[in-house]
């Protein structure tokens, strides 16, 4: 009888450790790194450029929910969340932190951590001059990252507008008041816009209120051409600029080919999109083990002429055969 129990127990007890040994191995598992994804906007304006994010994840071998986790913090259009947001993700340890949606993201990023590495993505303003890298080939702290040069571009896109409407003089320009990227670059558009011959003014409007108040402006001005600067508040209220800029039937070039997508006139700049894949990529390539502070600042080397034939109609523009031979995309 003693034999019996002890051949019982000892079965028992096989049993008991063929279900803990798979609990036990489970709970020494690593825990999967985890990636801070900062943002000044919100996920329903984001959906294509957070699949491309993940894209170049995933071409550095890291899938969401298998070998990476990705933890968002949206600020919702206020400023004043960025700093809160960037905090919270570094008191949750974070491997990296991705800081995109303007220079504003990246620049809270900062202020909250000297270790953590940093991606930013941004058009904003020059990163050597926020101070955020030593310089674009070598960082040289813990933040890399793609920028998009938006505002070095605002002289070429002066050039396409007059080309566009050869009778223009004056030309006003929408920004934000908040984007200190932006207001720096202001000096270097005014300066190309001289050289065209061409006088520059600035009309400032960052919220729904403020850019409908800033058309009716221009409307009272007689605005002959605007420009949109590249800031990703205005580029949230793109419906509403794209419709304002129609009812006043103002000539309008923007930064980004979606504004043209959903009805703009004509955009020069560079992929969105791409800039997100490049920034995941680097992402992954920090999460590998690379230095943010050895990687160069990705740059773009391409940019895209987008043109749409139905807005030019609507408001009585005749599209120049020069523009459309070098355009990138043509919209009909």
């Amino acid at each position: 009888m003693a034999i019996g129990i002890g051949r019982r127990q000892f079965i028992s007890a096989i049993g008991r450790a063929a279900v803990a040994w798979p609990l036990a191995a489970h709970a020494q598992q690593p825990a999967l790194p985890v990636v801070g994804f900062l943002n000044l906007n919100s996920p329903e304006a984001f959906g294509d450029y957070i699949a491309a994010f993940k894209l170049g994840l995933n071409q550095t071998g890291f899938v969401e929910g298998q070998n990476v986790t990705l933890e968002y913090r949206w600020a919702r259009d206020y400023y004043s969340q960025l700093l809160a947001l960037a905090n919270d993700l570094v008191s949750h340890q974070v491997a990296v932190i991705a800081a995109n949606g303007g220079s504003r993201s990246a620049l809270a990023a900062k202020a909250a951590t000297a270790k953590i590495p940093i991606v930013f993505t941004f058009g904003d303003g020059d990163p050597v001059k926020h101070k955020l890298v030593e310089s674009i080939n070598h960082p040289g702290r813990n933040i890399t990252g793609v920028t998009m040069i938006a505002g070095l571009l605002e002289p070429k896109r002066l050039e396409l507008l007059r080309e566009l409407v050869p009778t223009v003089t004056v030309v006003h320009i929408l920004v934000n008041p908040n984007n200190g990227g932006v207001l720096q670059d202001i000096p270097t558009v005014a300066a190309a816009a001289g050289k065209l011959g061409l006088e520059l003014k600035v009309v400032q409007a960052g919220t729904e209120s403020e850019i409908e108040a800033a058309f009716k402006m221009l409307a009272q001005e007689h605005a002959q051409a605007l420009m949109i600067a590249n800031d990703g508040i205005l580029q949230f209220h793109a419906p509403q600029i794209i419709a304002l800029a129609t009812r006043y039937s103002l000539p309008t070039i923007y930064p980004w080919r979606e504004y043209v997508a959903a009805g703009g006139l004509m955009s020069y700049g560079t992929s969105i999109r791409e800039a997100y894949r490049q920034s995941g990529f680097y992402v992954g390539q920090i999460l590998k083990g690379a230095d943010p502070a050895e990687l160069p600042v990705m740059q773009p080397i391409k940019f895209e002429l987008v043109i749409n034939l139905k807005t030019a109609k609507a408001l009585g523009l005749t599209v120049p055969q020069s523009l459309l031979a070098t355009a990138d995309e043509v919209i009909e």
